[in-house]
């Protein structure tokens, strides 16, 4: 089996159990999820299976989307509800002086990553060390929110709910908690949901239930298996004659000149055969149209 099945993630699972649970389901040996969601975190999941893992290092960057529901006037360890609470104080903002605050946050702004985080410093994931009570040092990273929204509030709970659409590595925790720390109250996540990933949408999504009744009615997973290439689209489209397409497919450079389509040094294309077939992608790189991972559809 090759492809992408998109999962609606539940709550309390982490993103290697919605890998394992599909290996499980599917009986597909070769899986692996393209983002990691924390446990307390809902929706789109995707798990490349069979040759579409080959192609896991190769996944182009993309904007992300996410529900997410934050309460004022308090702060976490975690920055989200599932942490110990740190600080606590009367909230006296307005939802006019909540959407200002939003205003600030819009754009290409610097974020530090939260200590529970995923990410690694010299080799070590934050997380870990967070869990031994440590804190280091984190360098700003710089990210893109394209959209910062508020979709609905409560004024009397302190409780507000916000569309973000953002770029790859945005961390939506330490966005609330700098909401917060603008608005001089503390702020910290109750809810996240992941409504677009990959160009995939919630739309897109199986849930595991789905997924098992597939199981239990033949192990017919067409339905939920979607073609890899779509994750491709953003890259330049290359046909290929049949017999450039043999010579691709078995690691054969092809000599650019040769290609209808005008490619720029160092560029990467989606190469497609004669019958409109995906092979993979190639990289022109010194007058050729190197193999950088082909599809093969029999793993």
């Amino acid at each position: 089996m090759t492809g992408i099945i998109c999962i609606n993630k539940k709550k309390d699972i982490t993103s290697f159990g919605v890998v394992a649970k599909v290996r499980g389901v599917t009986r597909e040996k070769k899986a692996g999820h393209t983002g990691t969601l924390d446990p307390m975190a809902t929706g789109v999941l995707p798990v490349m299976l069979g040759g579409a893992t080959r192609f896991l290092n190769f996944i182009p960057d993309s904007d992300k989307r996410y529900t997410a529901s934050f309460r004022l006037g308090q702060t976490t360890d975690t920055l989200d509800i599932t942490g110990e609470v740190l600080s606590e104080c009367e909230v006296n903002c307005t939802v006019d002086e909540v959407i200002n605050a939003l205003s600030h946050f819009r754009g290409v702004i610097e974020q530090v990553p939260p200590m529970y985080s995923a990410k690694s410093i010299d080799g070590v994931r934050l997380y870990e060390l967070a869990r031994q009570g440590k804190t280091v040092e984190r360098k700003p990273c710089t990210v893109e929110i394209k959209r910062l929204q508020l979709l609905s509030y409560n004024e009397k709970t302190n409780e507000y709910t916000v569309d973000v659409l953002c770029s790859k590595g945005t961390y939506i925790r330490s966005l609330i908690d700098d909401i917060g720390r603008e608005l001089g109250v503390g702020a910290v996540m109750t809810a996240l949901e992941r409504t677009q990933a990959m160009g995939f949408t919630l739309d897109d999504c199986v849930t595991f239930d789905e997924l098992q009744k597939m199981r239990d009615s033949g192990g017919d997973f067409s339905s939920a298996l979607l073609e890899i290439e779509k994750v491709f689209s953003c890259y330049k489209r290359v046909n290929v004659t049949a017999a450039q397409a043999k010579r691709f497919f078995n690691g054969g450079a092809l000599d650019i000149n040769r290609i209808r389509i005008k490619t720029e040094p160092n560029e990467i294309c989606s190469v497609y055969d004669d019958k409109d077939e995906f092979l993979g992608l190639g990289q022109n790189s010194n007058g050729e149209l190197k193999v950088l991972r082909v599809l093969s559809k029999r793993d």
